[in-house]
Formats: C-alpha cells, structure tokens, sequence
C-alpha cells in the first residue's frame, strides 16, 4: 500500500534508534540511515512538545543537501514529567535517580518526528500518559544494572521487563513511548505520497 505510493520517494531515516528503524520495517518500507552529529540543545524557555518539536527540526536542519525525491525523517522523545524533560540519563546513577523520580506517579511520553522536503517541512507530535506503580529500591536497581538505560528517554524502556512489571495504566500510544508515533508517521507519508 503505502510503499507502493512511496516508490518514487528516497526516505531518509536520520535516527540511530534501533527501535526506531525496526517500526520502518514493520511498517514495510524502503528507507536509507543517515546520521549527523548534532548538539541536543534547546532554549530554556520551551516546555513539553516544544521542546521535542525543536529538537527533531534541529536534527532536520543538518541535512543541507536533500533532493527532490527525498523525504527526511528525524524524530525526538522526550519524558515530561514536574514541568521538566528528561532526555537520556548520563549514568547509571542518573538512571536510577530519573526512574525513581517516576516511580509511583504518572508522566508523559512526548514524540515528535520532522518531515523534510524540499518544498516543505511538516512537525507532528503525540503525547502519551504513562503511569508506575510504586517502584522498590530493588526493582529500580535490577532493572538499570540488567539493562541498558542509558539510550532511552526517562531511563526506561517500556517494552522492557521496568514495563512489565512497573506501568500500570497507559493513555495513548504506546508505541510512542518505545519512540515512534507510527500511525501518525504513516499518515503523514500517506499525505506526503500523493503530494
């Protein structure tokens, strides 16, 4: 379907995120990886998805030398939680402070992913409310020393064990808290298509 639309089209994946360019195989289409270091700054002043927003339109802006058939994609997760974003932990230290932070309180999961043409520029967001239990010191602990916390936003991630045993309720997509709002990625290249 979508691929079949999108023959003409060169998508660029510009995420390192495992999970990510594993939901563009699952989604069955043909894509590059291209990556450009950038600094993941933002100003002090944006909060929730404005922050992602930036970020993903930052990742987007490195890329100078897009042609006519090309559609870029960057993307950026944030956790907001207290009025604060939580990137990805430093450390492991970090990681037990940030999970431990959630533990036993409700968060949002913000995505948002940069379409780039070169015509046009279009930025969506989701935002998903994720709620844990109350977590022990235990739990906490095993989970970031069995693990690898450090590449995700929050210091978890959902489709791990933290996940099985830690989330009780969850309002909205739950594959953007692994990343990704797929199927608003598949709408916007749906539109993109036949544009």
């Amino acid at each position: 379907m979508l691929k079949e639309l999108l023959k003409n089209k060169n998508i660029i994946l510009a995420s390192g995120s495992p999970r990510r360019q594993q939901f563009f195989k699952d989604l069955n289409l043909d894509f590059t990886i291209q990556l450009k270091e950038i600094k993941e700054v933002y100003p002090d002043h944006l909060k929730a998805e404005e922050i992602s927003d930036y970020l993903a339109q930052l990742k987007a802006e490195a890329f100078k030398e897009i042609t006519n058939n090309d559609i870029l994609i960057t993307s950026d997760t944030i956790v907001w939680h207290k009025k604060k974003a939580l990137g990805k932990p430093k450390n492991l230290n970090d990681a037990v402070q940030m999970i431990r932070s959630l533990s036993g309180d409700t968060h949002e999961v913000i995505t948002s992913v940069c379409f780039k043409t070169t015509y046009q520029v279009i930025t969506v967001n989701q935002s998903t409310k994720v709620t844990f239990k109350e977590l022990s010191e235990e739990e906490i602990q095993y989970y970031v020393n069995t693990y690898k916390p450090l590449d995700k936003a929050g210091a978890y991630g959902i489709q791990e064990w933290i996940g099985f045993i830690g989330i009780s309720t969850i309002e909205g997509s739950y594959f953007n808290v692994m990343g990704l709002p797929t199927h608003i990625v598949y709408e916007t290249l749906s539109l993109l298509a036949k544009s």
